[in-house]
């Protein structure tokens, strides 16, 4: 798993290439945690180059979104592979992730 964090108008995209499972998703929680106590903070996660995610890692973002929603914030997901795209379909979290096809449009849409 590889992350890599940039910066667009402040809002900080993860980049996510790899496997994000029970072994990995511990590495994007330790990231995001300094993140997660500021008022009104956006995050975007760039899954162009995610290939795999398991339930370790779903839990990582639905964790990640309940508590920067509580704190008047969210994430916003861009770039879905097929694999990741379909599971989140299967999982019934398209409701409940806005998902835009790229990188420019989800930061649009948090801004």
């Amino acid at each position: 798993m590889e992350i890599t964090l940039s910066f667009v108008r402040e809002v900080p995209i993860f980049h996510l290439a790899g496997r994000l499972d029970v072994t990995t998703s511990p590495l994007l929680e330790d990231r995001l945690k300094p993140l997660l106590c500021m008022p009104g903070q956006r995050v975007v996660f760039d899954c162009e180059g995610l290939i795999y995610v398991s339930s370790a890692g779903l839990r990582v973002f639905i964790s990640t979104q309940r508590t920067l929603s509580n704190h008047g914030g969210g994430v916003s997901f861009a770039a879905l592979t097929q694999p990741v795209k379909e599971l989140f379909r299967l999982a019934g979290l398209e409701t409940l992730f806005p998902i835009e096809p790229s990188l420019e449009e989800a930061i649009s849409r948090l801004q």
